[in-house]
């Protein structure tokens, strides 16, 4: 019963998700590709510029994103982005943004409560599965963009490693 909503609500998405990620589906463009059509992930894509990351998320993969929109970022206190940014705190930049990349591609149909998984960064994060998808504290508002590297799965904030 609950993978049967979860595909609806998967379907409903991906029909709601405007032409741009349409097209990129259709296009089968690469993460980064993609993320950059969307429109809504201008921050996560000037940190993982910061960071360095661009290069490895236009790799050949697969990668699943858990990608935070600007919106996510926005909630962050005042400053946090701006500091992250700096070059001083590149690797600090770097534990954040791959603390949202799990290695292989995972769909939402791989997903299961409870579920660990580790991340890029090393440490694990959790899935829970009821009324919505799960990420930690953040929330899976959009599952399942696929980019010819991975997939994507948009999420309505920002995952902090504990460390």
């Amino acid at each position: 019963m609950f993978r049967r909503t979860l595909l609806t609500l998967t379907a409903a998405a991906a029909l709601m998700s405007g032409p741009v990620l349409a097209e990129s589906h259709m296009a089968k463009k690469d993460i980064v590709e993609t993320a950059t059509e969307a429109g809504d992930f201008a921050t996560l894509l000037a940190a993982a510029e910061a960071a360095g990351l661009v290069d490895t998320l236009k790799g050949d993969g697969p990668y699943t994103v858990f990608a935070p929109t600007d919106e996510a970022f926005a909630a962050l206190p005042e400053g946090t982005v701006d500091s992250l940014l700096m070059p001083e705190n590149k690797d600090q930049l770097t534990e954040i943004l791959t603390y949202h990349v799990v290695p292989g591609k995972v769909m939402s149909t791989d997903l299961s409560d409870g579920m660990m998984a580790a991340t890029v960064e090393g440490e694990d994060i959790t899935v829970s599965l009821g009324d919505s998808v799960m990420v930690n504290e953040a929330t899976v508002v959009m599952p399942d963009v696929e980019a010819s590297n991975g997939v994507i799965h948009v999420i309505d904030g920002v995952l902090m490693p504990k460390s």
